[in-house]
């Protein structure tokens, strides 16, 4: 059951309202699902029915993405905004401390709340901010072009596309190393979520310039990399284990970019023994 919750976050010219949409289920420790860029909280929904069985699970549309607008005027996209405005949406919806866990962009704002102690542990899937600046440039150039086939692409051409594994595979098989698993629903969703994400820009510009470099001391942290990962490259898994140290750093066999889909046990497994 989706629901929306507005909250202020400090800007240089004074409080700004942020509205968010979310989906809360399950029971347990509550545990904070952040999607990528150009996605939904519906990424996570091949495995929140088994992490609801023992989280309660927080899945969150970030700003500009899915049913969330864009940040309002006077607030950017950057991390220290997208930052600030989970921990006001934790304070909002009276979770102190929750585990988090991310995939791409998510994966950074996870390892970001990490790494302020605002949360009790993260687990990142394929988290930005670990490529060269070549690697960057690749990814970003992909990205764009994903989102301008997405923009530009009729829907009754996306609906008929999603109806094959064919189909799906061109869609979708930059992020999925299993494209026909996804169903067609859900591809079609994720497309027009793309297409329509307001965010998208400011997000993308906002990260030209990031690297994720410190350490994440005191709390457990879960590093996992899909082994057919075509956007961001496993390899950039190495460097975040050198850069955290203590972090547990997991290879997912068979699984590309958005591992949820690709593998949904592993992945469940993965998460629910992150977050202990």
């Amino acid at each position: 059951m989706s629901a929306t919750v507005s909250f202020g976050v400090a800007s240089a010219h004074g409080p700004q309202t942020v509205t968010l949409s979310y989906a809360r289920v399950g029971r347990g420790e509550p545990l904070l699902l952040l999607h990528g860029i150009g996605h939904h909280r519906q990424a996570w929904d091949p495995v929140v029915d088994v992490l609801a069985t023992e989280r309660e699970v927080i899945a969150v549309d970030l700003p500009g993405f899915g049913a969330s607008p864009a940040l309002p005027g006077g607030l950017t996209h950057g991390l220290p905004t997208m930052n600030a405005a989970l921990v006001a949406l934790c304070g909002k919806l009276g979770l102190d401390r929750p585990h988090v866990a991310g995939n791409s962009l998510g994966g950074l704002l996870a390892l970001e709340l990490g790494r302020e102690k605002r949360v009790r542990s993260v687990t990142a899937l394929s988290p930005a901010g670990f490529w060269t600046p070549a690697e960057r440039r690749y990814a970003f150039g992909v990205l764009i072009g994903m989102r301008r086939i997405a923009e530009r692409m009729p829907l009754p051409l996306v609906e008929r596309l999603a109806r094959s594994a064919a189909g799906r595979a061109a869609l979708t098989s930059t992020v999925y190393a299993r494209p026909g698993r996804r169903s067609p629903e859900a591809v079609v969703a994720e497309t027009c979520a793309l297409a329509g994400a307001t965010g998208f820009t400011e997000t993308l510009r906002a990260g030209t310039g990031v690297r994720f470099t410190d350490d994440v001391p005191g709390i457990p942290v879960t590093v996992a990399w899909g082994a057919r990962d075509r956007l961001l490259l496993p390899r950039q898994g190495v460097r975040a284990k050198q850069t955290i140290p203590g972090a547990r750093l997991v290879r997912l066999p068979g699984c590309g970019h958005v591992p949820m889909n690709d593998d949904p046990a592993l992945v469940a497994r993965v998460l629910l023994d992150g977050s202990r």
